[in-house]
C-alpha cells in the first residue's frame, strides 16, 4: 500500500553529555609521484552527538567523502592522516586494522554511494547481510543469521523478503539495492551510520523512499547519522545540523534551521541561492556561482573562495579565515556551560561574516539575482503550426531468448502511444522515473525515420516520407545537448573543431566556420580565444556550454536537452539554466527538456508531460500541473521532490510510492499505475474494477489532460502543501 505521510520535522535535539564522535584538526594528504601533494582535507573539526543527524554538503572535490573514509579507516595506505578522530572516547587513528575491523560494521557502519559496486555480485543479498552479522557475533548460528537477514530486509521495505534474500545484487533494482545496503548497515545496531551520497543515482520517488528508510533505521537503532550529499533539499528535510565544506575545509557549521535562515559564509549563500526551489521556480532567475574550486595541489594564498567571491577584499587574498562565531550577542547572566554551547553553535570562516551576520551585507548584496534578458520578438500564435508534433508514437522492442535459434518470448513496450507538440519559442518538459521511456522517445524523434506507429512532424513535415537530402536539411533544425558533457566531447579534438563539426557536415567553408565558432563561444559565455583548448582543460559547466554551442552551430529551431544539468554540481547548474533561458529568448528557440529534477522543469518549461511506463499520464501548462496535479503519479513526483527550506520541507505532506517502476515487458490490463497508486487503495470495489479492466486515456480537465478514471474523486488534497503557489491560478 502507498503511504500518505506528513514529514515530521524534528526540532534540533539539545546537545548533552560527551560527543559520540569528535573530529579535531583532521587532515588527509595524498602524496603524488613526481608532483605536489593533494591536500584533500585540511584541518577540519566537528562533533556528532548521540542520535544527531549531521549533513555534510559541498561541491565535488571538496573533501566530503575523503573525510568519511578517514573515519572508517578505509583510505589507501599511501594517505597521510593527521589530527584526531575520537569515537566513544577512543582514538580511531591509534587503532590498527584488526582493531578497526571490530568497530566497522558493528559500532560504525557505512552506506556507500553505488550499492552495485559495494555489494559482492557472486553472493546472494541474504548471505551478505548474514555475513555482517556473523563477523561480529560468534555465538550467532548461520540459520539465525539468515532469519535475521530476512527480518532486516522486511524492515527496510523489500517485498517478499524470504525470496529476495536468495537473490543476487544484479536482480535488485537500484532502490532495492540501496535498501539492502541500509539493512546491512543497521544489522548490528550501530551507534553511528555514515551515508555517502546514498540517493545520488536514484529517481526522486525512490530517493524519498530511501530517506524514509534511513530515518526509520535511525529511530530503530538510536544511531547518529552523518549524511554526505550535494542536495540541500535532502539536508533541509532530515539533518539537525549542517557542515559546509569547500576546498578541503569546513567553512560553516551550525543547526540546519540557522544556516538556511541566516548563512554567514558567502559560499553557503551562493549554494543556497543557486538551488532551484519548486516554490519560486519560474518566477525569478537562478543565481549562478561562477568559477570552479581551486586545485587541491596548488591552493591560492588566503581564502580559497576569494577568486569566486563577489565581496572579497584585500585581506581575503592574504589570510585564510578560521571558523569563528560572528554576530552573536549573549545575555550577561547566561551560565558559562550554556554560553560555551551557544558559541560553538554556528561558526563560519569569512573575514566579512560579521557584516553578513549584522545585516550590513544581505544575501542579495553578496550574490545578486541576475535580471531577465531584455529581448523583444514576436511570439508564435497558439494556432500556428508547431515546431514539433508527435502523435501516437509507438516503439516496442522484441524480447528474445536463445542463440542460433532465437525466439521471441515477450515485448518491451518502451514507448506506447505518446502524443505532444511544441510551439515556436516554447519549452516542453518531459519528466518521469528512469525506465519510463523518456530517452527512447527523444531518440525516435532524432532518428527521423518511419516510426512503428504514429507520426512525427517537424516544421509540419512528416519525417517518414522524406528523402535523404531533405532529411539532411531538416537535421539542421533539430540538435541535441547530451547529459554527460565529458562523454559527449571528443577528447582528441580542440573545442573549436568540436563546435565546428556540424558546420563541416553541412558544407560550410573553413573561414566562415571559424568565424561562426568564435561567435558561438561568445554567445555561450566563453572566450573565443579558448577555441584551441581541449575538453579536459574546462570545468563541467564550461564543457556543457561547449556542448550547447555545438548544438547551436546550425541555427536549429528545436534543441533536445537530455538531462543537461544532472551531471553538474548544483552551483554550476544555475549558470547553465540561465544560459538556456537567455538563448531561448534571444534566438526564439524551442526546447524539448528531458529531466527528473522537477524544480528545474518548473523553472524552464512552459508545458510539462509526465510519463509512466511508456505513456503520458498528465500533460498541460507547467503552472497548472504543478499547482494542481490531478494524476496520483504526478502528485507523488511533486511531493517527493525536496525543497531547500527546513521549515517547509519538514511540514509537507508526502505521497510515498512503494516499490519500483514495473517492467515494461509486463502485460498489464487496465491502468498500469494501479499497483502503486495511492488513490486506488481508497476506492470502492466497483471503482477498483474499472481501474483493473479499462486502460484510462488522456482526458481534458480544464487546461490539463490526465489519464485517470477518478480525477474528480482524487481527494488526496496535497497540492497546497506540495507546490505552495496555487494562488497563481484563478479559482
Amino acid at each position: 500500500m502507498t503511504d500518505l505521510v506528513s514529514a515530521q520535522g524534528p526540532s534540533t535535539p539539545a546537545r548533552t553529555g560527551a560527543p559520540l564522535l569528535e573530529v579535531t584538526d583532521l587532515s588527509v594528504t595524498f602524496p603524488q609521484r613526481g608532483g605536489p601533494d593533494v591536500n584533500a582535507v585540511r584541518g577540519i573539526s566537528y562533533q556528532v552527538h548521540k542520535g544527531e543527524f549531521l549533513g555534510i554538503v559541498g561541491e565535488s572535490g571538496s573533501g566530503k567523502s575523503v573525510s568519511s573514509l578517514a573515519l572508517m579507516g578505509l583510505l589507501p595506505s599511501s594517505a597521510r592522516v593527521t589530527g584526531s578522530i575520537r569515537f566513544g572516547g577512543r582514538s580511531l587513528l591509534d587503532l590498527n586494522d584488526r582493531q578497526l575491523s571490530g568497530i566497522r560494521g558493528r559500532e560504525i557502519s557505512m552506506i556507500f554511494q553505488d550499492p552495485l559496486s559495494a555489494l559482492t555480485p557472486v553472493y546472494t543479498v541474504g548471505d551478505q547481510i548474514a555475513e555482517a552479522l556473523l563477523l561480529h557475533d560468534s555465538a550467532l548460528g548461520k540459520r539465525a543469521a539468515q532469519a535475521r537477514a530476512v527480518e532486516l530486509l522486511k524492515i527496510v521495505g523489500i517485498p517478499a523478503p524470504e525470496r529476495r534474500a536468495k537473490a543476487f545484487p544484479h536482480e535488485f533494482s537500484g532502490g532495492m539495492r540501496q535498501r539492502a545496503m541500509i539493512a546491512m548497515s543497521i544489522a548490528n545496531d550501530p551507534q553511528l551510520i555514515i551515508a555517502d551520497e546514498p540517493t545520488t543515482a536514484l529517481d526522486v520517488t525512490i530517493q524519498a523512499q530511501i530517506l524514509e528508510v534511513l530515518e526509520k533505521a535511525k529511530e530503530l537503532t538510536g544511531a547518529a547519522v552523518v549524511l554526505i550529499t550535494h542536495d540541500l533539499g535532502v539536508v533541509a528535510g532530515h539533518a539537525d545540523r549542517i557542515a559546509v565544506m569547500y576546498a578541503g575545509k569546513l567553512v560553516e557549521n551550525g543547526t540546519t534551521t540557522e544556516v538556511f535562515a541566516a548563512p554567514h559564509m558567502p559560499y553557503t549563500i551562493g549554494l543556497l541561492r543557486s538551488v532551484p526551489n519548486m516554490q519560486t521556480a519560474g518566477t525569478e532567475r537562478l543565481v549562478p556561482l561562477e568559477g570552479r574550486p581551486p586545485s587541491l595541489t596548488a591552493l591560492p594564498r588566503g581564502c580559497p573562495f576569494a577568486a569566486r567571491c563577489p565581496i572579497a577584499i584585500d585581506v581575503c587574498r592574504e589570510t585564510e579565515p578560521g571558523l569563528l562565531v560572528h554576530g552573536l550577542t549573549l545575555p550577561d547572566d547566561l551560565p558559562d556551560d550554556l554560553a560555551a554551547e551557544h558559541v560553538a553553535d554556528h561558526v563560519s570562516a569569512c573575514h566579512r561574516s560579521d557584516e553578513i551576520a549584522s545585516g550590513l551585507l544581505t544575501r542579495a548584496d553578496v550574490f545578486p539575482r541576475p535580471a531577465p534578458l531584455a529581448v523583444q520578438h514576436s511570439r508564435a500564435r497558439a494556432e500556428a503550426e508547431p515546431v514539433l508534433s508527435v502523435t501516437g508514437l509507438v516503439r516496442h522492442f522484441p524480447l528474445t531468448k536463445g542463440g542460433v535459434f532465437s525466439r521471441q518470448i515477450g515485448t518491451v513496450r518502451a514507448v506506447d502511444g505518446v502524443s505532444f507538440s511544441i510551439q515556436a519559442g516554447q519549452t516542453l518538459g518531459l519528466v518521469g522515473e528512469s525506465g519510463c521511456g523518456k530517452s527512447t522517445t527523444i531518440l525516435e524523434i532524432l532518428e527521423m525515420t518511419r516510426p512503428q506507429a504514429g507520426r512525427i512532424l517537424i516544421d509540419g513535415k512528416d519525417v517518414s516520407g522524406l528523402g535523404r537530402a531533405e532529411l539532411l536539411r531538416l537535421r539542421k533544425d533539430v540538435q541535441i545537448v547530451f547529459q554527460d558533457p565529458m562523454a559527449a566531447l571528443d577528447p582528441r579534438l580542440p573545442i573549436g573543431d568540436i563546435i565546428g563539426e556540424p558546420l563541416t557536415v553541412h558544407g560550410v567553408k573553413p573561414d566562415a566556420r571559424q568565424g561562426r565558432v568564435a561567435e558561438l563561444l561568445d554567445l555561450v559565455g566563453l572566450d573565443p580565444q579558448m577555441a584551441d583548448r581541449y575538453p579536459h582543460e574546462f570545468s563541467g559547466g564550461q564543457r556543457q556550454r561547449i556542448g550547447i554551442a555545438r548544438a547551436l552551430a546550425t541555427n536549429p529551431r528545436l534543441v533536445v536537452l537530455d538531462e543537461p544539468v544532472s551531471a553538474l554540481d548544483v552551483s554550476i547548474q544555475a549558470g547553465v539554466i540561465n544560459l538556456l533561458e537567455d538563448l531561448k529568448e534571444k534566438l526564439n528557440l524551442s526546447y524539448l527538456f528531458v529531466a527528473h529534477d522537477l524544480a528545474i522543469v518548473r523553472q524552464i518549461a512552459d508545458t510539462v508531460a509526465v510519463m509512466y511506463l511508456g505513456r503520458i499520464v498528465e500533460y498541460g501548462p507547467v503552472a497548472e500541473v504543478f499547482a494542481r496535479p490531478r494524476h496520483p503519479y504526478t502528485q507523488a513526483l511533486i511531493s517527493a521532490a525536496p525543497i531547500p527550506d527546513p521549515v517547509i520541507e519538514r511540514s509537507r505532506k508526502r505521497v510515498l510510492l512503494e516499490g519500483d517502476l514495473p517492467s515494461p515487458t509486463e502485460q498489464i490490463d487496465g491502468c498500469n499505475f494501479r499497483s502503486r497508486c495511492p488513490l486506488y487503495t481508497l476506492l470502492a470495489d466497483a471503482d477498483k474494477a474499472l481501474c483493473e479492466t479499462v486502460d484510462p486515456a488522456l482526458r481534458s480537465h480544464g487546461q490539463v489532460e490526465t489519464a485517470c478514471h477518478h480525477v474528480e474523486r482524487n481527494d488526496l488534497a496535497i497540492s497546497a502543501s506540495l507546490a505552495g503557489r496555487e494562488d497563481e491560478l484563478a479559482p
